[in-house]
């Protein structure tokens, strides 16, 4: 084999362990299959699904829109049958592959999507081993679970963004922007039929979950732990301090896409201040309370 051939070949290899690789386990029970979308995204920004498991009974009803979804995604299905009503094997599965996922010693996280307590062990011994654990659950999520995870997000922000997205794709032609008046009087129609009279019980839906209060005295504990003599902190530790207390903390449950956005949205509690970093050409953002 050739000098050249040799080098191309370590360079693919060190290329690739740059990469992290993270095993994504899905407990089909707990998880909504509208969020997949912005679930692997948010993988994606933590490194490499190399697995990709999803868990649960699908010949149940209940699981038919994770069956439509499998095969798009690329995520291979673990049949589960509930052999005895109220035990839920569908978790001891997903706990036994994890453990043996971990033994192998070719990932350095995991994925866990659940809004199920019972994995709180599973991710307290996932990270005792060395791994980071990524959590991925609804707000109604137990804290013991948030808690075990290093990073753990709520799925509602993943699914507001993908609405987002799906809102802001462009319309392909004025002719589809544009209805016929056949159309028009069809919608009108299929709009009339669909509204509820007033002594109609609407169908119950899922509450709306809009922005949360910004989480104010959690920030200034965060900038006063990492601030220096004159009261101020470096944003990049400050925002490494919010996740190491509370792994659930996102900057999107409040609003805003970047912590320094949400910082600079509360003039009356923070001050901002962008600084030239030494011995770099790069600037930083500082911040310090307010007062």
């Amino acid at each position: 084999m050739s000098n050249a051939s040799k080098n191309n070949g370590n360079l693919s290899r060190n290329a690739d362990d740059e990469q992290r690789h993270l095993a994504v386990l899905i407990d089909a029970d707990n998880a909504q299959a509208a969020v997949i979308e912005g679930l692997l995204a948010e993988v994606a920004k933590f490194g490499v699904a190399s697995v990709k498991r999803i868990y649960g009974d699908f010949t149940s009803p209940q699981l038919t829109r994770w069956k439509k979804a499998l095969l798009k995604h690329s995520i291979s299905p673990v049949q589960q049958f509930a052999y005895t009503s109220g035990k839920n094997a569908t978790d001891s599965m997903l706990i036994i592959d994890a453990m043996d996922l971990m033994y192998t010693r070719r990932f350095d996280g995991f994925c866990l999507v659940s809004s199920d307590s019972d994995f709180t062990r599973l991710a307290q011994r996932l990270r005792e081993e060395g791994l980071t654990v990524y959590g991925f659950g609804e707000r109604k999520t137990p804290d013991p679970f948030v808690q075990a995870c290093d990073k753990f997000i709520y799925t509602e922000v993943l699914r507001a963004e993908t609405q987002t997205a799906d809102k802001s794709m462009p319309t392909t032609s004025k002719a589809a922007s544009k209805p016929s008046g056949a159309a028009k009087a069809s919608a009108k129609a299929v709009v009339k039929a669909a509204t509820p009279s007033k002594t109609t019980t609407p169908a119950t839906t899922e509450p709306a979950t809009g922005p949360l209060p910004p989480p104010l005295a959690l920030i200034r504990q965060a900038i006063e732990d990492a601030s220096d003599e004159l009261g101020w902190a470096n944003l990049a530790p400050v925002g490494a301090y919010l996740n190491k207390v509370r792994p659930d903390f996102d900057t999107r449950l409040y609003g805003y896409r970047k912590l320094s956005d949400l910082i600079k949205s509360q003039p009356r509690h923070f001050v901002v201040e962008e600084r030239t970093v030494s011995g770099s050409s790069g600037k930083a953002l500082f911040v310090r309370v307010a007062g």
